[in-house]
């Protein structure tokens, strides 16, 4: 497991890590209403009716006692990209554990949430390393970050380092790194938040050359695909 860092820098130091999260991650992606070439996701009666159903399922999960928490996104930003998803709503359901995530997809209140979502694609993930909790109970500016790899341990440690980037560069201060449990399309989907919105999250990224010649070039360095989606509570 080797992992090669490009242009290293003492100013992002590899992240700091807490103790991974002991749940079980049920992530249901719908593609509902995505928009065509443009980047941007405008609003839609469509997905609003669907996003209203999904947050009155989502809900009736919370009250199973194998069910952490449920929360349901919209997307605002879906950067182009080869192979992206096009999830402009998103429910991701924390269980108790892994060994539970069997139980929540078997309840009918689950059935019925995919049912509202249409055409989904679900994933079942467990947490593989953390920054810090991601504060799903307010509004802010959430990432699902959905990444290829040949190695999912050498995606996961450069990882570390490209958080370390984001936690000086962007002030991020919380994310789980998710892996799948079994076949999935992605080798791993990382979930953050930030405060601000698009407007400053871009400033804060695209504007700093080092995006590119650290963040972009790790990337590329070690044969990894990036493809990030940009969410609101919904």
């Amino acid at each position: 497991m080797t992992v090669t860092i490009r242009n290293p820098r003492t100013k992002y130091p590899r992240a700091t890590l807490r103790e991974p999260a002991p749940y079980g991650y049920v992530y249901v992606g719908a593609t509902v209403d995505p928009p065509g070439r443009a980047p941007f996701v405008r609003r839609s009666a469509h997905r609003r009716d669907v996003l209203a159903a999904l947050k009155a399922h989502a809900s009736r999960l919370e009250e199973l006692d194998t069910v952490v928490k449920a929360t349901v996104y919209r997307a605002v930003l879906m950067p182009p990209a080869p192979g992206a998803p096009r999830f402009d709503a998103v429910v991701l359901i924390e269980t108790t554990a892994p060994e539970t995530i069997g139980d929540v997809r078997a309840a009918p209140e689950y059935r019925w949430l995919i049912e509202a979502a249409g055409e989904t694609r679900v994933t079942t993930l467990r947490n593989v390393r953390r920054l810090g909790d991601v504060d799903k109970n307010r509004q802010g500016l959430f990432l699902f970050n959905h990444f290829k790899a040949e190695d999912p341990a050498v995606a996961a440690r450069l990882w570390e380092h490209l958080a370390g980037w984001y936690a000086a560069e962007t002030g991020l201060d919380n994310s789980t790194l998710l892996q799948p449990i079994g076949d999935a399309p992605y080798t791993l989907v990382n979930h953050a938040r930030w405060d601000h919105g698009l407007a400053r999250f871009a400033l804060h990224q695209f504007t700093k050359p080092s995006f590119l010649t650290f963040v972009r070039a790790n990337l590329r360095a070690n044969g990894i695909q990036a493809m990030p989606v940009l969410y609101k509570l919904a």
